[in-house]
Protein backbone atom coordinates (compact mmCIF):
# COMPACT_ATOMS: atom_id res chain seq x y z
CA UNK A 1 0.00 0.00 0.00
CA UNK A 2 1.91 3.01 -1.29
CA UNK A 3 5.23 1.18 -1.55
CA UNK A 4 5.83 1.37 -5.29
CA UNK A 5 4.01 -1.66 -6.71
CA UNK A 6 3.26 0.21 -9.96
CA UNK A 7 6.88 1.22 -10.44
CA UNK A 8 8.06 -2.33 -9.76
CA UNK A 9 5.57 -3.66 -12.29
CA UNK A 10 6.76 -1.17 -14.93
CA UNK A 11 10.40 -2.15 -14.35
CA UNK A 12 9.44 -5.82 -14.71
CA UNK A 13 7.49 -5.01 -17.88
CA UNK A 14 10.48 -3.16 -19.35
CA UNK A 15 12.66 -6.21 -18.72
CA UNK A 16 10.08 -8.56 -20.28
CA UNK A 17 9.81 -6.41 -23.39
CA UNK A 18 13.56 -6.25 -23.85
CA UNK A 19 13.89 -10.02 -23.53
CA UNK A 20 10.96 -10.60 -25.90
CA UNK A 21 12.50 -8.24 -28.46
CA UNK A 22 15.83 -10.06 -28.38
CA UNK A 23 17.86 -7.76 -26.16
CA UNK A 24 20.17 -9.44 -23.65
CA UNK A 25 19.00 -8.91 -20.04
CA UNK A 26 20.94 -6.17 -18.34
CA UNK A 27 19.36 -2.75 -18.60
CA UNK A 28 18.71 -2.20 -22.32
CA UNK A 29 15.37 -0.74 -23.28
CA UNK A 30 13.48 -0.39 -26.52
CA UNK A 31 13.70 2.81 -28.53
CA UNK A 32 11.05 3.77 -31.05
CA UNK A 33 10.84 6.04 -34.03
CA UNK A 34 8.04 8.55 -34.34
CA UNK A 35 6.29 6.03 -36.59
CA UNK A 36 6.36 3.46 -33.83
CA UNK A 37 9.09 1.24 -35.32
CA UNK A 38 11.38 -0.56 -32.93
CA UNK A 39 14.89 0.73 -33.60
CA UNK A 40 18.21 -1.00 -33.16
CA UNK A 41 19.86 1.99 -31.47
CA UNK A 42 18.98 1.52 -27.83
CA UNK A 43 19.74 3.19 -24.52
CA UNK A 44 19.86 1.92 -20.99
CA UNK A 45 17.58 3.18 -18.24
CA UNK A 46 19.83 6.15 -17.55
CA UNK A 47 19.67 7.27 -21.18
CA UNK A 48 23.33 6.43 -21.96
CA UNK A 49 23.93 4.70 -25.28
CA UNK A 50 26.37 1.86 -25.58
CA UNK A 51 26.95 -1.84 -25.02
CA UNK A 52 26.87 -4.77 -27.38
CA UNK A 53 23.71 -5.49 -29.32
CA UNK A 54 22.40 -8.91 -30.32
CA UNK A 55 23.19 -10.15 -33.85
CA UNK A 56 19.87 -8.91 -35.20
CA UNK A 57 21.13 -5.36 -34.60
CA UNK A 58 22.89 -5.59 -37.94
CA UNK A 59 19.49 -5.31 -39.57
CA UNK A 60 18.90 -2.12 -37.60
CA UNK A 61 15.54 -3.22 -36.22
CA UNK A 62 14.04 -5.58 -33.69
CA UNK A 63 10.72 -7.41 -33.71
CA UNK A 64 8.24 -5.63 -31.47
CA UNK A 65 6.97 -7.81 -28.62
CA UNK A 66 3.28 -8.34 -27.92
CA UNK A 67 1.36 -5.64 -26.08
CA UNK A 68 0.56 -6.04 -22.40
CA UNK A 69 -2.67 -5.49 -20.48
CA UNK A 70 -3.33 -3.88 -17.11
CA UNK A 71 -6.69 -4.39 -15.40
CA UNK A 72 -7.29 -2.01 -12.49
CA UNK A 73 -10.03 -0.01 -10.74
CA UNK A 74 -11.29 2.99 -12.69
CA UNK A 75 -9.77 5.38 -10.16
CA UNK A 76 -6.28 3.99 -10.86
CA UNK A 77 -6.19 4.09 -14.68
CA UNK A 78 -4.77 7.61 -14.88
CA UNK A 79 -2.12 6.69 -12.33
CA UNK A 80 -0.74 3.99 -14.63
CA UNK A 81 -0.36 6.46 -17.48
CA UNK A 82 1.24 9.07 -15.21
CA UNK A 83 3.71 6.58 -13.71
CA UNK A 84 4.63 5.27 -17.17
CA UNK A 85 5.21 8.79 -18.49
CA UNK A 86 7.47 9.48 -15.53
CA UNK A 87 9.48 6.25 -15.31
CA UNK A 88 9.07 4.54 -18.70
CA UNK A 89 8.47 7.31 -21.27
CA UNK A 90 9.21 5.02 -24.22
CA UNK A 91 6.18 2.89 -23.42
CA UNK A 92 3.08 3.73 -25.44
CA UNK A 93 0.16 3.56 -23.01
CA UNK A 94 -3.49 3.69 -23.98
CA UNK A 95 -6.37 3.88 -21.53
CA UNK A 96 -9.30 2.02 -23.06
CA UNK A 97 -12.36 4.27 -23.25
CA UNK A 98 -15.04 1.68 -23.85
CA UNK A 99 -14.67 1.31 -27.63
CA UNK A 100 -16.08 -1.86 -29.20
CA UNK A 101 -14.01 -4.96 -28.48
CA UNK A 102 -13.37 -5.54 -32.18
CA UNK A 103 -11.15 -2.45 -32.15
CA UNK A 104 -8.93 -3.95 -29.45
CA UNK A 105 -6.69 -5.83 -31.89
CA UNK A 106 -6.10 -2.64 -33.87
CA UNK A 107 -5.32 -0.77 -30.66
CA UNK A 108 -2.61 -3.30 -29.83
CA UNK A 109 -0.74 -2.25 -32.96
CA UNK A 110 -0.43 1.33 -31.71
CA UNK A 111 0.03 0.72 -27.98
CA UNK A 112 2.51 -1.26 -25.91
CA UNK A 113 0.31 -1.24 -22.82
CA UNK A 114 -3.48 -1.10 -22.73
CA UNK A 115 -5.17 -0.18 -19.43
CA UNK A 116 -8.78 -1.21 -18.74
CA UNK A 117 -10.89 -1.23 -15.58
CA UNK A 118 -12.62 -4.23 -14.04
CA UNK A 119 -16.05 -3.25 -15.39
CA UNK A 120 -14.60 -3.18 -18.91
CA UNK A 121 -13.03 -6.58 -18.33
CA UNK A 122 -16.48 -8.02 -17.68
CA UNK A 123 -18.00 -6.24 -20.70
CA UNK A 124 -15.19 -7.22 -23.10
CA UNK A 125 -15.19 -10.85 -22.01
CA UNK A 126 -15.10 -13.30 -23.79
CA UNK A 127 -13.80 -11.31 -26.81
CA UNK A 128 -10.78 -10.12 -24.87
CA UNK A 129 -10.07 -13.71 -23.87
CA UNK A 130 -9.23 -14.52 -27.50
CA UNK A 131 -6.33 -12.06 -27.55
CA UNK A 132 -2.84 -13.11 -26.47
CA UNK A 133 -0.75 -10.70 -24.41
CA UNK A 134 2.87 -10.51 -23.41
CA UNK A 135 1.80 -9.90 -19.81
CA UNK A 136 -1.44 -9.36 -17.93
CA UNK A 137 -1.26 -7.37 -14.69
CA UNK A 138 -4.14 -7.25 -12.21
CA UNK A 139 -3.80 -4.15 -10.04
CA UNK A 140 -5.73 -4.21 -6.75
CA UNK A 141 -6.17 -7.93 -7.33
CA UNK A 142 -8.55 -8.23 -4.39
CA UNK A 143 -11.23 -7.46 -6.99
CA UNK A 144 -11.14 -11.17 -7.88
CA UNK A 145 -11.35 -12.44 -4.29
CA UNK A 146 -14.70 -14.08 -5.07
CA UNK A 147 -13.68 -16.96 -7.37
CA UNK A 148 -17.25 -17.43 -8.60
CA UNK A 149 -17.70 -13.82 -9.73
CA UNK A 150 -17.74 -12.93 -13.41
CA UNK A 151 -14.73 -10.68 -12.83
CA UNK A 152 -12.64 -13.56 -11.49
CA UNK A 153 -13.77 -15.87 -14.29
CA UNK A 154 -12.89 -13.28 -16.93
CA UNK A 155 -9.47 -12.68 -15.37
CA UNK A 156 -8.67 -16.40 -15.36
CA UNK A 157 -9.68 -16.66 -19.05
CA UNK A 158 -7.10 -14.07 -20.17
CA UNK A 159 -4.25 -15.46 -22.28
CA UNK A 160 -0.76 -14.21 -21.52
CA UNK A 161 2.83 -15.40 -21.46
CA UNK A 162 3.23 -13.84 -18.02
CA UNK A 163 0.79 -12.97 -15.23
CA UNK A 164 1.20 -10.67 -12.26
CA UNK A 165 -1.20 -9.80 -9.42
CA UNK A 166 -0.65 -6.62 -7.38
CA UNK A 167 -2.43 -6.01 -4.08
CA UNK A 168 -1.81 -4.45 -0.71
CA UNK A 169 -4.39 -6.75 0.90
CA UNK A 170 -3.89 -10.33 -0.38
CA UNK A 171 -6.16 -11.59 2.41
CA UNK A 172 -9.16 -9.42 3.26
CA UNK A 173 -11.65 -11.78 4.89
CA UNK A 174 -10.61 -15.43 4.46
CA UNK A 175 -7.83 -17.66 3.15
CA UNK A 176 -9.87 -18.38 0.01
CA UNK A 177 -9.08 -14.80 -1.05
CA UNK A 178 -5.46 -15.86 -1.52
CA UNK A 179 -6.46 -18.98 -3.43
CA UNK A 180 -8.57 -16.93 -5.86
CA UNK A 181 -5.60 -14.67 -6.63
CA UNK A 182 -3.35 -17.69 -7.19
CA UNK A 183 -5.96 -19.26 -9.47
CA UNK A 184 -5.25 -16.34 -11.80
CA UNK A 185 -1.50 -15.91 -11.30
CA UNK A 186 -0.47 -19.56 -10.82
CA UNK A 187 -3.35 -21.80 -11.99
CA UNK A 188 -3.39 -25.11 -10.15
CA UNK A 189 -0.70 -24.16 -7.62
CA UNK A 190 -3.08 -24.41 -4.67
CA UNK A 191 -5.32 -27.15 -6.04
CA UNK A 192 -9.10 -27.34 -6.19
CA UNK A 193 -11.15 -25.48 -3.59
CA UNK A 194 -12.08 -28.59 -1.62
CA UNK A 195 -8.45 -29.73 -1.56
CA UNK A 196 -7.32 -26.26 -0.48
CA UNK A 197 -9.78 -26.10 2.41
CA UNK A 198 -8.92 -29.60 3.54
CA UNK A 199 -5.15 -29.19 3.35
CA UNK A 200 -4.53 -25.53 4.20
CA UNK A 201 -7.56 -24.22 6.12
CA UNK A 202 -8.22 -27.04 8.59
CA UNK A 203 -8.93 -25.40 11.93
CA UNK A 204 -7.78 -28.47 13.89
CA UNK A 205 -4.46 -28.82 12.05
CA UNK A 206 -1.70 -26.64 13.57
CA UNK A 207 0.56 -27.26 10.57
CA UNK A 208 -1.97 -26.19 7.91
CA UNK A 209 -0.88 -22.54 7.82
CA UNK A 210 2.78 -23.56 7.78
CA UNK A 211 2.19 -25.76 4.73
CA UNK A 212 0.39 -22.91 2.97
CA UNK A 213 3.20 -20.48 3.73
CA UNK A 214 5.77 -22.85 2.28
CA UNK A 215 3.64 -23.30 -0.83
CA UNK A 216 3.02 -19.63 -1.68
CA UNK A 217 6.22 -17.88 -0.60
CA UNK A 218 8.30 -18.80 -3.70
CA UNK A 219 5.72 -16.99 -5.84
CA UNK A 220 5.05 -14.00 -3.61
CA UNK A 221 7.11 -10.84 -3.22
CA UNK A 222 5.97 -9.09 -0.05
CA UNK A 223 7.17 -5.60 0.83
CA UNK A 224 6.23 -3.92 4.10
CA UNK A 225 6.70 -0.33 5.15
CA UNK A 226 9.33 -1.29 7.69
CA UNK A 227 11.34 -2.91 4.91
CA UNK A 228 10.90 -0.34 2.16
CA UNK A 229 10.15 3.03 3.75
CA UNK A 230 12.21 3.00 6.93
CA UNK A 231 12.19 6.79 7.06
CA UNK A 232 8.43 7.07 6.59
CA UNK A 233 6.96 9.40 9.25
CA UNK A 234 4.76 8.05 12.02
CA UNK A 235 1.08 7.39 11.54
CA UNK A 236 -1.19 8.13 14.50
CA UNK A 237 -4.82 6.99 14.70
CA UNK A 238 -7.35 8.45 17.10
CA UNK A 239 -11.06 7.91 17.75
CA UNK A 240 -13.13 11.09 18.16
CA UNK A 241 -16.43 10.50 19.96
CA UNK A 242 -19.55 12.53 19.21
CA UNK A 243 -22.81 12.61 21.16
CA UNK A 244 -26.18 12.50 19.38
CA UNK A 245 -28.89 14.88 20.54
CA UNK A 246 -32.42 15.92 19.64
CA UNK A 247 -33.98 14.60 16.44
CA UNK A 248 -30.98 12.46 15.53
CA UNK A 249 -31.04 10.65 18.87
CA UNK A 250 -34.83 10.12 18.73
CA UNK A 251 -34.59 8.63 15.24
CA UNK A 252 -31.74 6.35 16.31
CA UNK A 253 -33.56 5.05 19.40
CA UNK A 254 -36.69 4.25 17.39
CA UNK A 255 -34.73 2.24 14.81
CA UNK A 256 -32.75 0.44 17.50
CA UNK A 257 -35.98 -0.59 19.25
CA UNK A 258 -37.32 -2.14 16.04
CA UNK A 259 -34.06 -4.04 15.48
CA UNK A 260 -34.01 -5.41 19.02
CA UNK A 261 -37.56 -6.73 18.72
CA UNK A 262 -36.50 -8.57 15.58
CA UNK A 263 -33.42 -10.09 17.25
CA UNK A 264 -35.37 -11.20 20.34
CA UNK A 265 -37.55 -13.40 18.16
CA UNK A 266 -34.59 -15.35 16.75
CA UNK A 267 -33.73 -18.66 18.39
CA UNK A 268 -31.62 -20.45 15.77
CA UNK A 269 -29.19 -19.85 12.91
CA UNK A 270 -31.89 -20.92 10.45
CA UNK A 271 -34.17 -18.16 11.71
CA UNK A 272 -31.21 -15.79 11.46
CA UNK A 273 -30.67 -16.71 7.82
CA UNK A 274 -34.36 -16.16 7.11
CA UNK A 275 -34.27 -12.68 8.63
CA UNK A 276 -30.70 -11.71 7.69
CA UNK A 277 -31.76 -9.21 5.03
CA UNK A 278 -34.05 -7.32 7.41
CA UNK A 279 -31.42 -7.34 10.15
CA UNK A 280 -28.69 -6.03 7.87
CA UNK A 281 -31.08 -3.34 6.64
CA UNK A 282 -31.60 -2.20 10.24
CA UNK A 283 -27.84 -2.21 10.81
CA UNK A 284 -27.38 -0.05 7.73
CA UNK A 285 -30.06 2.41 8.82
CA UNK A 286 -28.53 2.72 12.30
CA UNK A 287 -25.12 3.46 10.80
CA UNK A 288 -26.63 6.01 8.42
CA UNK A 289 -28.49 7.77 11.25
CA UNK A 290 -25.20 8.02 13.15
CA UNK A 291 -23.81 9.93 10.17
CA UNK A 292 -26.80 12.16 9.43
CA UNK A 293 -30.61 11.77 9.66
CA UNK A 294 -30.83 12.95 6.05
CA UNK A 295 -29.39 9.62 4.88
CA UNK A 296 -32.59 7.77 5.87
CA UNK A 297 -35.09 10.60 5.27
CA UNK A 298 -34.50 13.19 2.58
CA UNK A 299 -36.75 15.64 4.46
CA UNK A 300 -34.15 15.76 7.26
CA UNK A 301 -31.24 17.11 5.23
CA UNK A 302 -31.26 20.27 7.34
CA UNK A 303 -31.35 18.33 10.63
CA UNK A 304 -28.50 18.57 13.12
CA UNK A 305 -25.79 15.89 12.99
CA UNK A 306 -23.35 15.30 15.84
CA UNK A 307 -20.75 13.99 13.41
CA UNK A 308 -20.97 16.93 11.03
CA UNK A 309 -20.54 19.27 14.01
CA UNK A 310 -17.55 17.21 15.17
CA UNK A 311 -16.00 17.27 11.71
CA UNK A 312 -16.35 21.06 11.47
CA UNK A 313 -14.73 21.47 14.89
CA UNK A 314 -11.83 19.38 13.62
CA UNK A 315 -11.49 21.11 10.26
CA UNK A 316 -11.75 24.72 11.46
CA UNK A 317 -8.22 25.01 12.92
CA UNK A 318 -6.71 22.80 10.20
CA UNK A 319 -8.04 25.05 7.43
CA UNK A 320 -6.79 28.17 9.25
CA UNK A 321 -3.33 26.60 9.46
CA UNK A 322 -3.35 25.69 5.74
CA UNK A 323 -3.45 21.90 6.04
CA UNK A 324 -4.88 19.50 3.46
CA UNK A 325 -7.36 16.92 4.75
CA UNK A 326 -8.86 13.75 3.25
CA UNK A 327 -12.42 12.93 4.38
CA UNK A 328 -13.67 9.42 3.55
CA UNK A 329 -17.24 8.13 3.71
CA UNK A 330 -18.83 5.01 2.27
CA UNK A 331 -22.10 6.93 1.71
CA UNK A 332 -22.09 9.16 -1.38
CA UNK A 333 -25.18 10.99 -0.08
CA UNK A 334 -23.15 11.89 3.01
CA UNK A 335 -20.38 13.29 0.83
CA UNK A 336 -22.96 15.43 -0.98
CA UNK A 337 -24.18 16.81 2.36
CA UNK A 338 -20.61 17.51 3.45
CA UNK A 339 -19.86 19.26 0.15
CA UNK A 340 -22.77 21.65 0.74
CA UNK A 341 -21.47 22.34 4.26
CA UNK A 342 -17.90 22.93 3.06
CA UNK A 343 -19.15 25.32 0.37
CA UNK A 344 -20.91 27.39 3.04
CA UNK A 345 -17.59 27.67 4.88
CA UNK A 346 -15.94 28.73 1.59
CA UNK A 347 -13.12 26.24 2.05
CA UNK A 348 -11.27 25.01 -1.05
CA UNK A 349 -12.51 21.49 -1.69
CA UNK A 350 -12.32 18.54 -4.07
CA UNK A 351 -14.78 15.69 -4.57
CA UNK A 352 -14.27 12.13 -5.82
CA UNK A 353 -17.01 9.50 -6.10
CA UNK A 354 -17.80 6.61 -8.41
CA UNK A 355 -19.06 8.84 -11.24
CA UNK A 356 -16.05 11.20 -11.19
CA UNK A 357 -14.36 11.15 -14.60
CA UNK A 358 -11.34 13.46 -14.34
CA UNK A 359 -9.68 11.61 -11.48
CA UNK A 360 -6.10 12.08 -12.67
CA UNK A 361 -6.47 15.84 -13.10
CA UNK A 362 -8.31 16.09 -9.79
CA UNK A 363 -5.45 14.42 -7.94
CA UNK A 364 -2.88 16.68 -9.64
CA UNK A 365 -4.85 19.78 -8.71
CA UNK A 366 -5.14 18.68 -5.09
CA UNK A 367 -1.47 17.79 -4.85
CA UNK A 368 -0.36 21.15 -6.25
CA UNK A 369 -3.00 23.36 -4.59
CA UNK A 370 -1.66 26.08 -2.31
CA UNK A 371 -2.92 26.32 1.26
CA UNK A 372 -5.61 24.29 3.00
CA UNK A 373 -8.15 22.12 1.20
CA UNK A 374 -10.67 19.37 1.92
CA UNK A 375 -10.83 16.32 -0.34
CA UNK A 376 -14.17 14.48 0.02
CA UNK A 377 -13.69 10.89 -1.16
CA UNK A 378 -15.93 7.87 -1.53
CA UNK A 379 -14.36 4.98 0.37
CA UNK A 380 -15.19 2.54 -2.43
CA UNK A 381 -14.11 4.74 -5.34
CA UNK A 382 -11.00 6.31 -3.83
CA UNK A 383 -9.85 4.02 -1.04
CA UNK A 384 -6.97 2.65 -3.11
CA UNK A 385 -4.66 3.51 -6.00
CA UNK A 386 -4.44 7.24 -5.27
CA UNK A 387 -1.28 9.10 -4.25
CA UNK A 388 -2.35 12.01 -2.05
CA UNK A 389 0.77 12.76 -0.05
CA UNK A 390 0.02 16.50 -0.02
CA UNK A 391 -2.38 15.72 2.82
CA UNK A 392 -1.21 14.73 6.27
CA UNK A 393 -4.66 14.48 7.91
CA UNK A 394 -7.26 11.79 7.22
CA UNK A 395 -10.81 11.61 8.58
CA UNK A 396 -12.82 8.37 8.41
CA UNK A 397 -16.32 9.79 8.74
CA UNK A 398 -17.94 6.38 9.27
CA UNK A 399 -16.36 3.05 10.33
CA UNK A 400 -16.27 0.07 8.01
CA UNK A 401 -16.55 -3.59 9.01
CA UNK A 402 -13.18 -4.53 7.58
CA UNK A 403 -10.15 -2.70 9.03
CA UNK A 404 -8.15 -3.55 5.90
CA UNK A 405 -10.39 -1.20 3.91
CA UNK A 406 -9.83 1.60 6.42
CA UNK A 407 -6.07 1.01 6.29
CA UNK A 408 -6.17 1.30 2.50
CA UNK A 409 -7.88 4.69 2.83
CA UNK A 410 -5.34 6.03 5.33
CA UNK A 411 -2.51 4.81 3.12
CA UNK A 412 -3.58 7.21 0.36
CA UNK A 413 -1.37 9.69 2.20
CA UNK A 414 0.81 7.49 4.45
CA UNK A 415 3.01 6.21 1.63
CA UNK A 416 6.33 6.81 -0.07
CA UNK A 417 6.70 10.55 -0.65
CA UNK A 418 5.10 11.57 2.65
CA UNK A 419 7.40 13.76 4.76
CA UNK A 420 5.07 14.67 7.65
CA UNK A 421 3.45 12.70 10.41
CA UNK A 422 0.03 11.44 9.34
CA UNK A 423 -2.90 11.95 11.70
CA UNK A 424 -5.94 9.71 11.09
CA UNK A 425 -9.19 10.42 12.93
CA UNK A 426 -12.12 8.02 13.14
CA UNK A 427 -15.44 9.76 13.94
CA UNK A 428 -17.66 7.60 16.14
CA UNK A 429 -20.95 8.24 17.89
CA UNK A 430 -20.73 7.47 21.60
CA UNK A 431 -22.84 4.55 22.90
CA UNK A 432 -23.92 3.56 19.39
CA UNK A 433 -23.65 0.71 16.93
CA UNK A 434 -20.44 2.27 15.62
CA UNK A 435 -18.48 1.74 18.83
CA UNK A 436 -19.64 -1.87 18.90
CA UNK A 437 -18.57 -2.38 15.29
CA UNK A 438 -15.05 -1.25 16.22
CA UNK A 439 -15.03 -3.58 19.23
CA UNK A 440 -16.21 -6.46 17.03
CA UNK A 441 -13.40 -5.68 14.56
CA UNK A 442 -10.80 -6.16 17.28
CA UNK A 443 -12.39 -9.40 18.47
CA UNK A 444 -12.54 -10.89 14.98
CA UNK A 445 -9.12 -9.69 13.77
CA UNK A 446 -6.66 -12.62 13.67
CA UNK A 447 -2.94 -12.37 12.92
CA UNK A 448 -1.84 -14.31 9.83
CA UNK A 449 1.86 -14.59 10.73
CA UNK A 450 1.85 -18.21 9.65
CA UNK A 451 1.05 -17.25 6.04
CA UNK A 452 1.67 -13.60 5.19
CA UNK A 453 1.77 -11.64 8.42
CA UNK A 454 -1.43 -9.91 7.27
CA UNK A 455 -4.53 -9.29 9.34
CA UNK A 456 -7.83 -10.79 8.25
CA UNK A 457 -11.36 -10.03 9.30
CA UNK A 458 -14.34 -12.37 9.21
CA UNK A 459 -17.29 -10.36 7.94
CA UNK A 460 -19.94 -12.99 8.68
CA UNK A 461 -22.02 -12.06 11.70
CA UNK A 462 -23.29 -14.81 13.99
CA UNK A 463 -26.45 -14.63 16.05
CA UNK A 464 -24.33 -13.92 19.14
CA UNK A 465 -22.52 -11.10 17.31
CA UNK A 466 -25.85 -9.48 16.46
CA UNK A 467 -27.12 -9.77 20.02
CA UNK A 468 -24.00 -7.91 21.17
CA UNK A 469 -24.43 -5.22 18.53
CA UNK A 470 -28.05 -4.54 19.46
CA UNK A 471 -27.62 -4.90 23.24
CA UNK A 472 -28.06 -1.97 25.63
Amino acid sequence: MGLGKTLQALAWLAWLRDVAAGFPPGGKSLARSDAGEVLGDVQDASGISGGKMPPSAAAGKYAAPLSSLVVCPKSVTDNWRAEAERFYPGLRVRIWQGEPSKELCAARESADLIVINYSQLRLLWPAIGQVRWLAVILDEAQYINNPDSQTAQAARALQAEHRLALTGTPIENRLLDLRSTFAFAMPGALGHRAHFLRRFNAQDDPLARRRLAARVRPFLLRRTKTQVAKDLPDRVEEDLLCVMEGEQRTLYRAELKRARQLILGLKSNQQLNDERFNILTSLLRLRQICCHPGLVDGKLREAESAKVAGLLDLLDPLMEEGHKVLVFSQFVTMLDLLRDTVKLRQWPHFYLAGDTENRGELVKEFQSAKGGAVFLISLKAGGFGLNLTAASYVVLFDPWWNPAVENQAIDRTHRIGQTRKVMAYRLLVRDSIEQKICALQKQKTALMDGVLGEERFAQSLTLEDLRVLFAE
